[in-house]
């Protein structure tokens, strides 16, 4: 919330407007009152944020405008769900209270709100990380009553993320890390393509602005091209079906950039050889007497009669919808001058549940229609919601779990349809029958052939679970099961056994650690935790009682010094920190100048170090954001990095801007891949570049050749990503290297 600064006449005149918009552009709010309900919504909103204004200095009011518009016109709910919106930051931000809602409008519109309100008190202190958490554990928990708190929460953030400039560096990459990480998915789960869509390209958009403005850069560039490509192709189309008698809209667009960019990243190819950037959608009035299924298939068959399809490419999801109500026909067919075009055929009733989701779901459905895959998630979430773990971050990371789109359908041995994730295992399958069949399941008969408990289903396969009274939950389990029902029940049965098992590793280690007349203390239990890789105190006394952590060098651990283990070329220091003061302090002072921190070798009296994350190995040149670990050193990421995301989601408030500053001295490793066609003389060819010509000091080098291709990897040390572009270059220049990259995600 802003501080108060009056309105001038500009200020009112353009919150006048922007109520208009929403007003005079209503869907769905005949009802007799809802106009009422809704203008009254608007004056006590107006009232109560009257003069306040938001970072970006506009208006405060415009915001729940926004919101309600979105839940309006681009969701489609009606009267109630507009004057929550409008209503929704008054009882947090403000003196008007629930109970004025209750008296004002009704519970029903009281309970959304109450569904919407954050918490801003009801954590420990200690564990502020998990706040976040738990404020989307609360706001979850409305499933149970209604999904509408969801639908607003979702337009609630895409407000935020298209106003998201005004904010300061970190809370920009906490909230566009939170926005991938649940908004988006859950946006998808619920059928909202269009506003998935839009928070995955914002969230990008503010987590990687370089290749987000390269790729836009490369659309614009190509739009006029694109746009006379469109138009060639769908002529014919447009000719034929007219013929034919439909009634039909045809439009086309390039696809979304984050949907471009995950395309480059898991083909590992460049924009440029992305096959179907382009999709065209024909939207049918479907025809009295024909069913929309037979006009998708006669629309498939007049284009495959213009155009060759690509066989691997179709996508029918009109016979069998997804899971969160989306129907519609995809193929990709070769258009003009050899491009790859997607398209997507719907019906209106389709293309409305595709845009809008639940809403128009439910607007169709009838009363005694069967139940959705989509119902089926719900209940599934609902049953989940009853008993959540205690631990906020843990239950976030299994409502997740749940975001997944059912993309395989097993039977039963009495043919049963049985809907799990895609990569499900028979145990998966168990625990979704009954959690004692999971817990006792020894192994599982998958179209009538004896299995082990962890094969992967495939879809239309007919599972049968065998079982034993002696069989129970082994940790590895936990390895190979997808479904949140499953992990919980393991989970559970373990929690039970795990108790006595850390007392027991505990006793052990203090009985060693005294024989050898040491007393156990946090900097000796941090050695052993560091040495045996394990993340937290229960692993290690769980791993010693457990015989899978041996101690028979715990005398070499304690006396091991810790600064011996880190390389030179990690031994950075990071500025900023100042004595004398508390963290917390330090940290808002830092907030509050928004500078970002300055990553420097060596630097002398830095009272904070930090540390670069080996699940993404970032070096100078990359964009990276720091995480401040509750350990103490800050850990550099990739934006991009899973962990990353995941941190910014769970614990925005532990995320700092940090900004390389020059390294001249210190070396960061890398690795790069290569294939190729081998032949004599080329790995040396390859050394020499980076050894003779560059300079550059490489570690190692693995090559494999098979039928004469070759594959191989090289790790060297660099100054900075100039250095390994230019590497690259010079090595993609050799006769024979087909193709060269940057290997991410290794571990030294």
């Amino acid at each position: 919330m802003g501080n108060k600064d009056f309105f001038d006449d500009e200020d009112i005149k353009h919150i006048q407007d922007e109520y208009d918009s929403l007003v005079n552009n209503l869907l769905r709010c005949n009802k007799p009152g809802d106009r009422e309900m809704i203008d009254k919504a608007f004056r006590i909103a107006n009232e109560a944020h009257w003069n306040m204004r938001r970072k970006s200095g506009e208006p405060y009011i415009l915001h729940p405008i926004a919101v309600a518009k979105i839940v309006n016109q681009e969701i489609g709910l009606g009267a109630k769900s507009i004057t929550t919106a409008l209503l929704h930051d008054v009882v947090e931000d403000t003196d008007y209270s629930l109970e004025n809602v209750k008296r004002d409008f009704d519970p029903k519109i009281a309970s959304l709100i109450d569904g919407l309100t954050k918490i801003s008190s009801t954590y420990n202190k200690e564990h502020s990380s998990s706040l976040q958490a738990e404020n989307f554990r609360k706001m979850l928990l409305t499933i149970s009553d209604d999904l509408r708190v969801i639908l607003i929460k979702i337009a609630d953030r895409l407000h935020n993320m298209r106003t998201l400039d005004s904010m300061p560096e970190n809370k920009k990459m906490k909230i566009a890390g939170e926005t991938i990480f649940l908004y988006a998915p859950l946006a998808n789960r619920i059928g909202l393509y269009a506003i998935k869509s839009e928070l995955e390209d914002l969230s990008f958009r503010y987590r990687q602005p370089a290749i987000y403005d390269e790729i836009l850069t490369k659309l614009k560039h190509s739009e006029k091209k694109y746009i006379a490509l469109i138009n060639k192709f769908s002529l014919p189309i447009i000719d034929k079906l007219t013929n034919s008698g439909l009634t039909f809209d045809i439009s086309g667009r390039p696809k979304s950039i984050f949907s471009i960019w995950k395309k480059m990243q898991s083909k590992n190819v460049p924009f440029e050889e992305i096959f179907d950037v382009l999709a065209v959608r024909i939207v049918f009035e479907p025809i009295p007497g024909i069913p929309e299924k037979t006009t998708c298939w006669n629309i498939y068959s007049t284009i495959t009669d213009i155009y060759l399809p690509k066989p691997d490419r179709l996508r029918d999801w009109v016979s069998r919808p997804k899971p969160n109500g989306y129907e519609a026909l995809h193929l990709t067919v070769m258009g003009p001058e050899g491009k790859w075009i997607e398209v997507q055929i719907r019906s209106k009733r389709m293309d409305e549940i595709a845009e809008r989701g639940y809403a128009a779901h439910y607007k169709y459905k009838g009363d005694n229609s069967p139940e959705t895959e989509l119902d089926k998630w719900i209940k599934k979430i609902r049953t989940m919601l009853e008993n959540p773990t205690e631990n906020p971050i843990e239950f976030l990371d299994e409502f997740k779990l749940n975001l997944f789109s059912s993309e395989i359908m097993v039977f039963t041995p009495k043919g049963t349809l049985i809907s799990l994730p895609k990569g499900a295992s028979a145990l998966d399958f168990a625990y979704e029958i009954h959690t004692e069949i999971g817990n006792k399941a020894i192994g599982a008969k998958i179209n009538y052939k004896l299995n082990p408990i962890n094969a992967t289903l495939m879809s239309g396969d007919q599972v049968e679970i065998i079982t034993s009274d002696i069989a129970k939950p082994e940790k590895e389990w936990l390895s190979f099961v997808s479904t949140s029902k499953a992990k919980e029940a393991i989970k559970n049965k373990l929690k039970s056994e795990s108790t006595d098992r850390i007392q027991k590793g505990m006793e052990i280690l203090e009985t060693r650690l005294n024989e050898l007349g040491v007393i156990p203390n946090s900097e000796i239990l941090k050695k052993i935790m560091f040495s045996y890789d394990v993340l937290n105190k229960d692993e290690l006394y769980s791993g010693i009682e457990l015989g899978i952590i041996k101690l028979d060098n715990l005398k070499k651990i304690i006396k091991k010094d810790a600064s011996k283990n880190v390389m030179k070329y990690w031994e950075l220091k990071l500025l900023g920190s100042k004595k004398g003061k508390k963290e917390e302090e330090v940290q808002q002072e830092k907030n509050d100048l928004n500078a970002p921190f300055l990553l420097r070798e060596n630097v002398e009296n830095a009272e904070q170090s930090y540390e670069i994350a080996k699940c993404c190995n970032p070096i100078p040149g990359d964009e990276v954001t720091g995480y401040r670990s509750p350990e103490g050193p800050i850990i550099i990421h990739k934006p991009k990095c899973p962990v990353a995301i995941r941190i910014m989601s769970n614990e925005g408030n532990r995320i700092i801007a940090v900004k390389w500053a020059i390294h001249k001295l210190v070396s960061f490793l890398a690795r790069i891949r290569m294939t190729g066609v081998d032949r004599i003389g080329l790995v040396n060819e390859i050394t020499n570049i980076i050894s003779s010509e560059l300079k550059v000091n490489m570690t190692s080098i693995n090559i494999s050749v098979r039928d004469g291709i070759f594959e191989g990897t090289i790790d060297v040390y660099i100054h900075h990503t100039k250095d390994l572009n230019n590497l690259i270059l010079k090595i993609s220049n050799i006769k024979g290297i087909e193709t060269v990259n940057r290997v991410e995600d290794f571990s030294e």
